[in-house]
């Protein structure tokens, strides 16, 4: 562990948005990923974001050929940089022993790793929503997390992120169990699939998803063949403060707390809520 001097105080948490184009090679992946998680040292950031599939990714479907466990070299590094840049992380990655599928074969588990600034593993989210949809069949390859799991809430800097991964984003009650868990960003790796429409909708759903929750949303989708890319740093008011394009990129975006706060004072439909958010079996 390298000393560091303490970052300064901000009003704000800082955000290393990391919108990598991802392959098969897992090397390659993971040079990748741990340059973007020292860029995210470099500028002082609070904690790093990157995409679904970060360690290995083939539009064409993950599945157990792409999977690694959490002690592989990918989540290894990320605890290392984590731990050597005092940043926290977000990744998406692919783990085995998901439970087989209908037809018996093996299947991974889609999820997101979330990883403190001295380098600890402090929670998994497993994807409970998988992506069977515009023909694609991913439960096929993936086993789906359970419903009933605690929420994936890391605090960071006097603020609490909340996780959840790219076709969740669909599903406003996925936002709303995390806001009932105190989160006040939250944060959507993704590999947002390309097509007619999908990148308004990708857009439009991560603006929704800020504005009916009052929080600030973090949405960080992969660059490359066959995804959108477009990541975007939403307030809570809906207004888009960072948007990207299609192309692999990095950077740092200040969050600003006392603004989130400002806005669920003004606007307090949290508690105006008359209906609960519970897990469907």
């Amino acid at each position: 562990m390298t000393d560091r001097p303490a970052p300064p105080q901000r009003p704000a948490v800082r955000v290393t948005v990391a919108q990598l184009q991802v392959g098969t090679d897992r090397e390659a992946n993971l040079v990748a990923a741990r340059d973007a998680l020292r860029t995210a040292a470099r500028v002082r950031a609070d904690v790093a974001v990157l995409p679904e599939y970060a360690s290995a990714y083939d539009p064409r479907g993950v599945g157990v050929d792409l999977a690694e466990p959490l002690d592989g070299p990918f989540v290894t590094m990320l605890r290392t940089e984590a731990r050597r840049g005092g940043c926290a992380v977000l990744a998406g990655t692919t783990l085995p022993g998901g439970e087989p599928g209908p037809d018996g074969r093996p299947r991974a588990v889609n999820a997101v790793v979330g990883v403190d600034a001295t380098g600890e593993v402090v929670g998994v989210y497993r994807k409970v929503h998988l992506y069977d949809a515009f023909g694609h069949r991913e439960s096929e390859r993936l086993a789906p997390g359970p419903v009933d799991a605690a929420p994936l809430v890391l605090d960071v800097a006097g603020l609490r992120l909340g996780v959840l991964t790219c076709y969740d984003l669909r599903f406003p009650e996925s936002a709303r169990r995390l806001v009932d868990a105190g989160a006040d960003v939250l944060v959507v790796p993704a590999a947002w699939v390309a097509g007619d429409l999908k990148a308004m909708q990708w857009r439009t759903l991560a603006v929704a998803r800020a504005i009916e929750s009052t929080a600030a949303v973090v949405a960080v989708g992969q660059a490359g063949r066959g995804v959108v890319g477009r990541s975007l740093v939403v307030g809570p008011d809906g207004v888009v403060g960072l948007e990207l394009d299609e192309t692999p990129q990095v950077r740092t975006v200040d969050v600003d707390a006392a603004g989130i706060e400002a806005v669920r004072e003004r606007v307090p439909s949290l508690a105006h809520r008359r209906y609960a958010v519970v897990p469907r079996g």
